[in-house]
Formats: C-alpha cells, structure tokens, sequence
C-alpha cells in the first residue's frame, strides 16, 4: 500500500480529455522523490479508481512530472478467463517516476480504451512481456517484469509520459469513423482550457 507519511484527504483531479494541450508535453524527469511527489502519486491512485481504470499517467492531470501508477486486478491478470495469473509475483499498486523501457519480447493484439478517451476502444498491439526500470516511491532504482495485461497497461501510461495518445495508433479509417466522438472531446478539451485559463490552478474536483 501506498503511504505518503501525512493523513491528508486523497485530491481527486479532473482527467484531460483528448485534445487538451498538457496531454501532448513530454513528462519531465523526477530529480528528487519528495512528500510532494508520494502525494501525487497517491492522489494519481485515488484519481484512477474513482474513474476505475487500470492506469493513469501525471500528464493526464495536467501535471508535468514523469509519474504513473497502475492497477490491474487478480481477475484481469490472466491470459484467458479462469486462468492462472500471469503476473503473481507483481505487487499492486504499482508506481513508477521516471520509467525507462529496458527490454521487449513478443507481441500481443487486443482493444485498448482510455481515461483521456472516454468510450473508445481500438485494437492496439503491444509487446506481450516488458522489462522496466524506474524508481519507487522511496527513490530507490527498481525493475517490473510485466506480461499480458499488465505490459499493455505499463506501455500506455509510459506513451502517455512522452506524449503519445490513443489516437496516435488509430487507422485513417478509425480516425474518420470516430471523427464525431474525437470532435466532442476536442470541443470539451477546448471549454476545459478556457476555463482554466480563468481559474488557474482549478484542476482538481
């Protein structure tokens, strides 16, 4: 379990939808893991379940650090339904600042939705097994090993720190046939911004 040392209330922040500038900036290096940065880390986690998802990356909030934590439940970790885990020996949450893909093995093929896309889902291919290393949440350097679901989840947050969106794997085809849901989410990240711009620093609900 994640612990950030002090007893705050968990800030749940508002999730950048598609079109919104911050989700395009490449994630800057943590250079110290400070209380601040366990607090976001947490805050991340609290964020994500509130909006169940799997993963979510710091960008995603608006938030420049090179942050995301993950969260794949026992019951999804399997490579089909009833099966033996397929990452036993990975404890969860999972949070890493500053992640660097070290190795990739194998492909996998599979839908793929996300937070900053809400209600699109398209076929993505992934590696099926990755290594990573990153830092934890007490500075210390370590390594994930992560397959199936848990190495599709790693790569998505890890594009997200470098700036690289959902929409960036669509077809011309894919793209033309959500073009509508694409433009509302682009009209709702343009309101967003306008009305940050008004309040700023109001990013979280």
């Amino acid at each position: 379990m994640l612990r950030t040392g002090s007893r705050r209330a968990a800030l749940i922040y508002e999730i950048l939808t598609y079109g919104h500038p911050a989700l395009r900036k490449k994630a800057e290096p943590v250079t110290d893991v400070s209380g601040e940065i366990r607090e976001l880390a947490a805050d991340l986690l609290s964020t994500m379940r509130r909006a169940r998802g799997l993963g979510l990356a710091a960008s995603q909030v608006g938030r420049p650090e090179a942050v995301c934590v993950i969260e794949v439940p026992p019951n999804l970790d399997v490579r089909e339904q009833g099966g033996t885990r397929e990452n036993p020996d990975v404890s969860m949450p999972l949070v890493m600042i500053n992640p660097e893909l070290v190795s990739s093995i194998g492909v996998q093929e599979g839908q793929e939705g996300c937070l900053s896309f809400p209600e699109i889902f398209i076929t993505v291919k992934r590696p099926y097994e990755v290594a990573v290393r990153y830092l934890d949440i007490k500075g210390r350097t370590a390594q994930v090993v992560g397959r199936g679901l848990l190495a599709r989840a790693i790569m998505h947050e890890m594009e997200h720190l470098a700036g690289v969106l959902l929409v960036d794997h669509m077809s011309p085809v894919q793209k033309l046939n959500l073009a509508p849901q694409l433009r509302k989410l682009k009209k709702a990240a343009k309101k967003n911004c306008l009305k940050q711009a008004a309040a700023p620093g109001k990013t979280r609900k």
